[in-house]
């Protein structure tokens, strides 16, 4: 790992702009190695802050991704995959950003250190006990996001922070601090870098490792894909074959008597009825596994 914080300026690369392209590449890969390298070390919280996560959001509950900058678009970029990866409730995901209405507007720079208006933005966004909040800021130092995540423990929502510098106000402020110590990057200060792999490291795990707590997958299959092209109605196909051991043809008339519902097509395979499948997954939360035994 890198030495110092991620507003530290190296000596290492003071010559950077002289090397040559070759050199620069190599710099830059080995910083966004030793990023994902750094995320090892926060397996352990993070698996405590899936484990707590999915207990808490029950049926209703959501996920409030809430940053500035870099980390906001990453954020929000995890929020808005999950709902076609895993047919995750649009409602429930919420994307909370510093200053920007519209992407092709940019980020108002100053609103980063506004902690009023993280809270206010939280309270516009009704956030209470049932949900879970991720606050993402490379430095930790971000007001907007620290003062977000302050109001949302304050409403009893589980909190979550995700920082590069241990002891900053984010992971102080949170009561599931996730530190990923990536250190100084090539670019001094340019936390989209490093900072930001070892972030998109950490939110493909978390909401993943989330995704397969609730139900979401079974075995190693998405199971809950939402069934909305020429890709991914192969993949359901395919994936009702491998499971029900059916042939290319049952799959698709099963899949097409239970409305695209994968879950529940393999359960009519398995000798349930449409109406008694659609049951069994009620009474399992969704969940295929438990409604198989």
């Amino acid at each position: 790992m890198a030495g110092g914080g991620t507003e530290h300026v190296g000596t290492r690369f003071r010559e950077l702009d002289r090397w040559s392209t070759g050199d620069v590449l190599e710099a830059l890969w080995a910083g966004q190695s030793r990023a994902v390298a750094a995320v090892l070390a926060a397996l352990p919280a993070l698996g405590a802050a899936i484990d707590a996560a999915a207990a808490r959001l029950g049926a209703t509950g959501r996920l409030i991704y809430v940053g500035a900058g870099s980390s906001a678009v990453l954020g929000a970029l995890d929020g808005l995959e999950l709902t076609p990866t895993f047919n995750w409730p649009a409602s429930r995901v919420v994307v909370v950003l510093a200053g920007i209405a519209d992407l092709h507007d940019g980020f108002d720079g100053a609103v980063e250190d506004d902690g009023a208006a993280g809270s206010a933005k939280i309270a516009a966004a009704s956030c209470g006990p049932d949900d879970v909040v991720i606050g993402i800021s490379a430095s930790g130092t971000s007001a907007f996001t620290v003062g977000a995540l302050a109001a949302s423990r304050a409403r009893g929502a589980l909190t979550l922070g995700i920082a590069g510098n241990p002891g900053s106000p984010l992971l102080a402020a949170v009561e599931h601090p996730i530190v990923i110590a990536t250190g100084e990057e090539v670019i001094a200060g340019s936390t989209r870098l490093a900072a930001g792999t070892a972030q998109k490291c950490v939110l493909n795990l978390f909401s993943t490792g989330l995704m397969v707590r609730l139900g979401y997958v079974y075995g190693n299959l998405m199971i809950n894909v939402r069934v909305e092209n020429a890709k991914l109605r192969r993949r359901a196909l395919d994936m009702l074959r491998g499971i029900a051991g059916c042939s290319e043809a049952e799959a698709a008339a099963t899949l097409a008597e239970c409305g695209d519902d994968l879950k529940q097509a393999v359960l009519v395979l398995h000798g349930m009825s449409s109406a008694a499948a659609a049951a069994a997954l009620a009474r399992a939360g969704g969940n295929l596994r438990q409604a198989l035994e």
